[in-house]
């Protein structure tokens, strides 16, 4: 049986496998057997008496905590099972945390390390008290968009004509007449002066990621950054197109409205505070969107397309924003998100991990070289899928004179984008036989 997520296969015995023990402790428990290759098959170890003696003291004395060793045989060969249990107290080794993620070993430093610790302890980050905080550096405005948010939600029972401090109270905002972080991040005059990352970077690039045309940097409490946020896109980075309908001027986003909001909802709510800023990066046929923070534990990107259980990082954050209607507390962010581009006639967003942090991308269209790669078409089609984008249509001979190519290659080639709903042939049989976009 080869290795899992919860199980490691050695050898022999290495003291550097105490931090697998630490690691297993801190997250789901799990086995490590000594004696076996990599395929679970038992080699066998000569010193197994001393080894049964030395493990267990050596893990007691520097993690404090006790596992199970385990004899066995096999064959004639003797081997040993280390069972370790998961404890709700963060363990550590030599003053180092360690956390088994998947199937790998990570020392958690930094925010991961505070993130940890919180989480064990039985908080998060936004439910921990701001010391340097008061009731002064609250916005009122702020407020006042929530309260009638949270009204129009039906949300927020009893809200009407409350104050600024029992609304905050109401909300588990306050705790021994001190805000809390989630007070700050959510309704802070200048949360920037608490958390220095909390800002927002936008930037417009050309042919590459070098290539950086002009940007923005947007800060503010988390409803200040979502209006914000929206404005600049609509209004600056991305293009409405124009269309009518009779004398009716209709202006068309290149991204549906919906989806760019819930994209950016997410990243606010759920982004890891003590991270990096929020990265908004828009290119001609695409824009990103990154947060510092990655999945919770059993929950993979694959899943965001269904059904899928909702587990926040910062919860009191999420609650609130529940509270006003701006999320529900279904899990069904990531469903409207490939939802509403699915309705608009664009391709599936693309979800994943990247460096760290949640990478959501949105494609512009399907005709975009890096789409058209990926679904097969040589270079021929993808110059001619351009010069239809360009000319409304191709025709046999005009492919011929683009590719320098024969005319059976030209229909080969215009059949095939054709058989790939890409073009749709008109008047085949006739003398002015030509290709259009799909």
């Amino acid at each position: 049986m080869p290795e899992q997520q919860n199980i490691e296969y050695k050898q022999n015995w290495h003291d550097d496998y105490l931090k697998w023990v630490c690691g297993f402790a801190n997250a789901q428990g799990g086995l490590i057997f000594i004696g076996k290759d990599d395929n679970g098959v038992v080699v066998g170890i000569s010193d197994y008496k001393r080894l049964m003696d030395e493990i267990p003291n050596k893990i007691r004395n520097l993690m404090g905590i006790t596992v199970e060793v385990n004899l066995h045989q096999e064959n004639e060969k003797y081997f040993i099972e280390i069972v370790t249990h998961p404890y709700s107290v963060p363990i550590s080794l030599r003053g180092r945390y360690y956390y088994r993620s998947g199937s790998t070993k990570q020392e958690l430093t930094g925010a991961s390390l505070n993130e940890f610790l919180l989480k064990k302890s039985g908080k998060t980050w936004d439910d921990v008290i701001e010391p340097r905080a008061t009731i002064n550096d609250i916005d009122d405005k702020s407020i006042k968009t929530f309260l009638i948010a949270a009204e129009n939600a039906g949300r927020l029972p009893e809200s009407k004509d409350i104050s600024v401090s029992e609304l905050l109270e109401k909300l588990r905002l306050i705790e021994n007449g001190q805000l809390k972080r989630a007070a700050i991040i959510l309704f802070g005059k200048d949360p920037g002066k608490f958390y220095p990352n909390t800002f927002v970077k936008i930037g417009k690039f050309g042919n590459d990621d070098a290539d950086l045309v002009f940007q923005e940097v947007e800060e503010g409490n988390l409803f200040v950054l979502l209006q914000a946020i929206l404005n600049q896109l609509h209004h600056k980075f991305l293009i409405r197109k124009v269309e009518f309908s009779g004398m009716n001027r209709i202006e068309k986003n290149e991204y549906p409205t919906l989806a760019l909001r819930e994209i950016i909802l997410n990243a606010l709510v759920h982004r890891n505070y003590m991270g990096a800023p929020i990265q908004i990066r828009i290119y001609d046929n695409r824009i990103n969107f990154w947060n510092e923070g990655t999945l919770p534990e059993g929950l993979t990107f694959e899943a965001l397309k269904g059904f899928h259980t909702s587990r926040p990082r910062n919860v009191l954050i999420a609650d609130v924003c529940f509270k006003g209607g701006f999320i529900d507390s279904w899990g069904r962010g990531t469903l409207k998100i490939y939802n509403e581009c699915k309705a608009a006639e664009l391709p599936e967003p693309e979800i994943m991990e990247f460096q760290g942090g949640f990478l959501v991308t949105l494609f512009k269209d399907n005709l975009n070289e890096e789409q058209l790669t990926k679904i097969g078409l040589n270079e021929r089609q993808l110059k001619a899928v351009f010069f239809v984008k360009e000319n409304e249509k191709i025709t046999n001979k005009d492919y011929c004179l683009l590719n320098e190519c024969s005319r059976n290659t030209a229909s080969n080639d215009l059949s095939d984008l054709v058989n790939k709903d890409i073009l749709v042939a008109s008047n085949v049989k006739g003398a002015g036989a030509f290709y259009q976009l799909k």
